[in-house]
């Protein structure tokens, strides 16, 4: 299964001339900072590159409308990336919003079981994942029209139909149709990168080996208890990739407690302070998992010629966003002690 051919990104003497406009505008990039009330967030805002994002929002403003309106921008910047891109960076970045999409169609598939409005599922998709056949929407009325008239029409087509049919989005549990279709995309976006080689192998192969892990770690925790899904059926949801394929992977497969997942994942150096940190009241294994990723995606900032950093740049305003909700609602609730709680990013 493929998504991608043609020609391989330059390197030292093409790169600046096809990606180095685009590459300088992520790099302009502005530290988070506190404020005492929303209405300060708002006129600080207008000194950092999100300006006045805000302007024409009346007061008092809502933490909810900072996070659209954050995220809003954050899709335009991506769109504006995506349609001055060349190949092959075009594709890397089609790339980043196929993960988007898989939320969005399983949000759709999971609507369209409990019968729910159409109009209020689109508005309820992510922005970065939004497709042409959505203007299809309107002709469906089970989950044979969507996966007929719809989701064989997405860009994740050959991920759906190799690893799905129509009966299985009416018998199968949403979460493994969600972690088998993020399967077959994190393999197939992997796989892009050996192809484009270079930096882009370099930094991207350790930022999604740690997503397959992740999830792989996920998976596992998130089935204990969950009658449907067995110990085989936990192991070909998990990313065939990644520090912990294949050995680990097959332990995880057989794990029955958190306790075991702790003990599998005490020998892999990276990993093993998360479930000690996680087990406090502070920090969570999920603050763990983002501290390593903005690690990570930091990283990919201290190379040129790849690609890396535009997921990277993505990832990272993801996280400087759900920093800006989290201190934005500390201060909504007169919380102002757990404002400095957010995960630091530069």
């Amino acid at each position: 299964m493929g998504l991608f051919s043609g020609r391989k990104h330059g390197g030292l003497f093409t790169f600046n001339r096809d990606d180095g406009y685009l590459e300088a505008i992520l790099r302009d990039y502005n530290n988070l900072c506190q404020c005492d009330t929303l209405e300060d967030m708002k006129m600080h805002f207008l000194s950092t590159d999100y300006g006045d994002f805000l302007a024409g929002e009346p007061s008092p403003i809502h933490t909810t409308t900072i996070a659209e309106k954050a995220t809003q921008k954050l899709v335009n910047e991506f769109n504006h990336i995506r349609n001055q891109a060349v190949e092959p960076l075009s594709t890397f970045m089609d790339f980043i919003s196929y993960g988007y999409m898989i939320d969005n169609v399983v949000l759709l598939i999971t609507g369209t079981l409990h019968e729910r409005d159409i109009s209020e599922l689109v508005d309820k998709c992510h922005p970065l994942g939004l497709f042409k056949s959505m203007a299809t929407l309107s002709v469906v009325h089970n989950v044979a029209d969507l996966y007929n008239n719809v989701l064989i029409d997405t860009p994740l087509a050959p991920y759906i139909q190799n690893c799905l049919s129509e009966e299985d989005l009416d018998e199968m549990n949403i979460e493994i149709i969600r972690n088998t279709l993020y399967k077959a995309y994190l393999e197939d976006f992997y796989n892009y990168c050996k192809f484009l080689g270079g930096q882009t192998e370099l930094i991207m192969n350790d930022i999604l080996q740690f997503e397959a892990d992740r999830r792989s770690i996920n998976i596992t925790i998130n089935s204990f208890g969950a009658t449907e899904l067995t110990k085989d059926d936990r192991e070909k949801l998990y990313p065939q990739l990644g520090l912990l394929f294949p050995e680990g992977t097959s332990k995880l497969s057989k794990a029955e407690d958190v306790d075991q997942v702790r003990g599998i994942l005490e020998v892999y150096s990276t990993y093993r302070s998360f479930f000690a940190d996680g087990v406090n009241n502070e920090k969570s294994l999920e603050d763990s998992f983002f501290e390593h990723e903005v690690h990570l995606n930091r990283m990919a900032f201290e190379d040129q010629y790849g690609y890396g950093v535009f997921y990277a740049y993505i990832k990272l305003r993801e996280q400087e966003i759900r920093n800006i909700v989290w201190i934005a609602e500390c201060i909504s609730q007169n919380m102002k002690q757990k404002m400095n709680q957010y995960i630091p990013i530069f």
